[in-house]
């Protein structure tokens, strides 16, 4: 592949637009020419060798670029990556260029056999491992400094010279996307490929889940109605639907891991080789050698990142659960004031004010949810993790604690120490009922109307035609560079993981969980698509092969379950427990009575 370099031609007559990059409105103009220089430099010259255009604004600022690459310069870049495609003989390969004509619906002149999701990820990889060579400054910068190996994009992050990077949306493989996912609504499945193509692995796997999980709890639903209308006092009755409840969780598990790697395997990223993981962009130390690559790159004390998490991160931590523990004993103390005014007045207002306290508990539950996700990731980077992967994996730790405690503690303390399941019924129906119409409102209604105010602002201002289909490509970037961010699914994850909680938890208590459950989801579906194509800029495809550390989370529930719910209930413990006691009273008795005869003899 190296002698392919040589040959590849940096000018493309029919230029594509993939890829923009914004920099700062006050960019030093040297700045400007020799970050462009090195993206279309060359490979032997340590360029990206793609190609580049300054979009002009209707101010006349050129801090917006587009980039782009021709034919063959993404081909050499799908070897690079590492992508998989489907050979002629259907079997699953690493593509090489050598060996390309091997390769099903590959032609010289088919300009679409890699997908635009991953066009627009081989063009990030090479911008992102853009590195510094022998420059010791960015050029116009003397403070933000540089150093051989050092990435420049990640630099011109941190410095704040480079605004974001941001994939393209295509518009008119959008409208058709938009059309068969969710512009009419019907009973089937979504268009998981399709979704793969323009969002990539990451994102359709995720939509993957949601609709197989959806699909999941209707078993769950349909039994649980039954059980809500004929069996609601028959405790006895539960426990089948318990051990139903057991079984259902651990198969659903086991069968999306099959699934999963069929699709997977299907999209080429099973097979996938992991690529070595370079340090976050906001890690920061020292100047050292990596034993690993041998390159110059901070360096960080581990111990003095543990003190940092364990005399620090730990305790504050804490004390966030010991205040979510007390928020519950405030919202117990309203239960009871609610049931003391209901006993005094016995009314219809007073019936209503019993849901009060529950739903005032739900909207706090879901604000410090919040507030303590913000707190997580500024401590998480406080505590300088060299990989992305290590930060995420201590983000996700901290959140999900806070979280899992924040949501289920006070439905704990109702089942095993208070006993009451008439009030666990109605705080787990309150609690997962409120939560799920705050999430839909803050997560897809509330960000698409505040994206649709601001597109009719902008074209406004831009004068701009009547229908999308009309824009021009300057109207477009500037639509698109003003909507918001998409993240990744780690939120999406956590709703359904809480979701999953209440239901294989305690639905055995409140048997309709799983039914609203699944009519959250349906409209979650919807919901998320409406916001991934409307609302968000377009994410960058990231190849998985599959959920990630959410499924071992999941199975952690799992063994929870199986630890929450005891193999006998417990009046079933008590009357066991009796007939042991008398019988060992009887055989007491018993022994005593003969020991007293075999004295009188």
């Amino acid at each position: 592949m190296a002698e392919s370099w040589s040959f590849l031609d940096t000018v493309e007559p029919n230029f594509q637009p993939l890829v923009v990059v914004e920099l700062a409105k006050d960019t030093k103009k040297e700045t400007i020419e020799w970050f462009t220089k090195r993206i279309v430099d060359k490979k032997a010259n340590a360029g990206a060798q793609l190609l580049v255009r300054p979009l002009v604004t209707e101010n006349g600022d050129e801090n917006i670029y587009l980039v782009g690459a021709s034919n063959l310069r993404l081909l050499l870049g799908a070897e690079t990556v590492g992508l998989v495609k489907e050979c002629n003989d259907n079997s699953m390969r690493t593509f090489t260029y050598s060996s390309r004509k091997t390769f099903k619906d590959f032609a010289d002149d088919n300009h679409n056999f890699l997908t635009m999701a991953e066009r627009q990820y081989i063009i990030k990889h090479e911008l992102e491992n853009l590195r510094a060579k022998d420059e010791k400054m960015i050029p116009g910068y003397p403070q933000a400094k540089l150093y051989p190996g050092k990435s420049i994009v990640r630099r011109l992050l941190t410095s704040g010279i480079l605004v974001q990077i941001f994939p393209l949306h295509d518009r008119e493989e959008l409208k058709k996307l938009r059309h068969s996912w969710y512009g009419r609504v019907k009973v089937g499945y979504q268009p998981l490929d399709e979704i793969r193509c323009y969002f990539g692995e990451t994102i359709a796997l995720y939509f993957g889940f949601l609709e197989y999980f959806t699909f999941a709890l209707i078993p769950m639903a349909v039994i649980g109605i039954p059980y809500y209308v004929f069996a609601w006092e028959d405790y006895d009755k539960y426990v089948m639907f318990a051990t139903f409840n057991l079984l259902w969780s651990t198969v659903i598990l086991e069968v999306w891991k099959r699934i999963c790697a069929i699709m997977t395997y299907r999209w080429g990223t099973l097979l996938m080789k992991r690529q070595f993981e370079e340090p976050r962009p906001g890690f920061h130390g020292v100047l050292g050698i990596n034993p690993v690559t041998g390159r110059e790159e901070p360096v960080y004390s581990s111990i003095k990142r543990q003190i940092r998490i364990y005399l620090v991160s730990l305790p504050f931590v804490c004390l966030c659960l010991y205040f979510s523990l007390y928020v519950m004993m405030i919202y117990f103390d309203l239960e009871q004031w609610a049931l003391d005014y209901h006993e005094e007045n016995e009314s219809n207002f007073s019936s209503l004010m019993l849901f009060v306290p529950s739903i005032i508990y739900a909207v706090v539950i879901e604000i410090m949810n919040r507030i303590y996700r913000y707190a997580a990731e500024f401590l998480t980077s406080w505590e300088n993790h060299r990989l992305e992967s290590s930060y995420q994996n201590h983000l996700i730790l901290k959140v999900l604690v806070f979280n899992f405690l924040n949501c289920f503690a006070s439905l704990f303390y109702i089942a095993f120490v208070l006993f009451d399941m008439k009030l666990l019924r109605q705080s787990l129906a309150t609690l997962l009922i409120t939560s799920q119409i705050l999430n839909q409102f803050a997560e897809s209604l509330l960000p698409y109307w505040l994206q649709k105010r601001h597109k009719k602002r902008m074209k406004k201002r831009m004068c701009s035609l009547k229908t999308d289909t009309d824009l021009s490509l300057v109207e477009q970037v500037n639509l698109e560079k003003e909507m918001g961010t998409y993240f990744g699914t780690f939120d999406d994850y956590l709703e359904l993981f809480l979701q999953f909680g209440y239901v294989s938890l305690f639905s055995c208590v409140y048997p309709l969980a799983a039914v609203f459950a699944v009519l959250n989801n349906i409209t979650e579906i919807y919901s998320d698509a409406l916001k991934m194509c409307r609302v968000y800029k377009r994410p960058f495809a990231e190849p998985s092969a599959n959920i990630g550390v959410w499924q071992h989370l999941l199975l952690a529930i799992k063994f929870i379950m199986a630890f929450v719910i005891p193999d006998k209930p417990r009046d079933i413990q008590i009357k066991l427990a009796k007939l042991e006691f008398e019988s060992l009273e009887a055989l007491k008795q018993q022994q005593m009575k003969l020991a007293a005869e075999s004295l009188k003899e």
